[in-house]
């Protein structure tokens, strides 16, 4: 066979020929990055308070994070998890110091993590059974809930646009309403395994769940014998002004999946467990080849490097005060167009009172990048080490584009 020849066609081309039309992209190529601003094929700047979806948490191209991976490439990137490696028991270390005594599994994204977590839970459910496979293995997730798009993900996502094309899903979730206690406390029977939410329900809209909530779940969770686990794969590793969003309740989960922010930019998942679950998984019953590489754990040790050197879980909650103001405030200016603004840190959503499409589109234009959220909610992610004056930017162009819709 010969190789194909070169041919000279824009990136555009590129996608619309060979590229799996899974994706509503916008007609912009970025090419470049650094700190908050993305840079587009035609030399335009833009504050990019997308962050790659809640990944880039040190903005793009950080110069302790590039280093570090340039490092650890040119000195051993992958020997698989039939060896250790130094780099992740560094990580698991790091993270255990984060979320309390316990046993850490990497992976490659927070789908993963959670796949990791839904298998946690249907093994305590064997041990809760005495030893029977198949008995206890029911979960009760929240609706509104995204936990990814893999088949366990899935079924526990209760949202049409998820599973639609993809059913029979996986046996055994149930659904509450979120911040709603009784509505959980009426599901749980004898074959409840576990109870999993988001701590802040992230692609449905910025929905938080309330201190309240949580701790009565915790309780629920002890009464019962339940695993309480929490999905801080959007919300975590910084992103509300703590560690973990869930610690503003004060309660101590049994899991937690995590993964974006976490690598900074490459991909890294994670589940930690807390120690008297831990012993619940043996060599065998999970794995994943390319999870915890020397590369990966590298990339995350460098996020965290920078978030504790620089105090960037301060610097969110301290920052975002000021900015969250601001930003209600277009909820007071203009309530024909914003219905509320919510959200913690650098997790915000502005909840529009029609479609958030042609906001974001003119958000664009004027040089702000901002990914959408269920609900009609336009959904705002900076990096965890934004300036005052990004932030102030972003006000300014959000104000711009509600007052040119008026």
């Amino acid at each position: 066979m010969t190789a194909p020849s070169i041919v000279r066609t824009s990136t555009a081309e590129l996608y619309d020929a060979h590229v799996l039309k899974n994706y509503g992209r916008p007609p912009l190529t970025l090419v470049r990055g650094r700190g908050a601003q993305v840079w587009d094929d035609a030399g335009n700047a833009y504050l990019d308070f997308t962050s790659g979806i809640a990944v880039s948490a040190l903005g793009h191209c950080h110069p302790h994070w590039v280093a570090a991976v340039q490092r650890q490439a040119a000195e051993l990137i992958h020997v698989s998890n039939l060896f250790r490696n130094p780099q992740q028991g560094e990580l698991a270390r790091r993270i255990v110091g984060y979320a309390g005594p316990g046993r850490v599994f990497f992976c490659n994204s927070g789908a993963e993590a959670n796949e990791a977590l839904i298998k946690l839970a249907r093994l305590h459910g064997v041990q809760k059974a005495g030893g029977v496979d198949g008995r206890c293995y029911k979960i009760i997730c929240a609706k509104n809930a995204f936990h990814g798009r893999t088949f366990g993900g899935m079924s526990a996502t209760p949202q049409e646009k998820i599973q639609k094309g993809f059913r029979p899903m996986v046996a055994g979730f149930s659904f509450g309403e979120l911040n709603n206690l009784q509505s959980f406390a009426d599901l749980i029977d004898a074959d409840t395994a576990a109870i999993f939410v988001e701590t802040i329900q992230g692609e449905s809209g910025i929905n938080p769940c309330t201190p309240e909530f949580l701790r009565g779940l915790r309780q629920l969770c002890d009464k019962h014998n339940l695993l309480l686990m929490l999905d801080e794969v959007q919300c975590g590793v910084g992103r509300t002004g703590k560690f973990y969003s869930y610690e503003y309740a004060g309660v101590i989960p049994d899991a937690i999946g995590m993964a974006k922010g976490l690598g900074g930019g490459f991909p890294i998942g994670a589940m930690w467990v807390r120690d008297r679950y831990a012993e619940l998984f043996h060599p065998g019953n999970h794995g994943t080849t390319f999870g915890g590489t020397p590369l990966a754990c590298a990339a995350a040790l460098a996020v965290l490097d920078v978030i504790e050197r620089d105090q960037l879980l301060e610097k969110v909650r301290t920052q975002s005060v000021p900015w969250h103001a601001a930003l209600r405030q277009l909820a007071v200016d203009f309530p024909q167009h914003v219905v509320t603004v919510r959200g913690l840190g650098y997790l915000v959503g502005i909840q529009l009172t029609g479609d958030p499409m042609p906001v974001i589109a003119a958000l664009r234009e004027r040089g702000l990048l901002a990914p959408s959220a269920g609900g009609n909610v336009v959904r705002l992610l900076p990096p965890l080490n934004a300036t005052p004056e990004e932030l102030a930017k972003s006000v300014e162009i959000i104000r711009a584009v509600l007052t040119a819709k008026a």
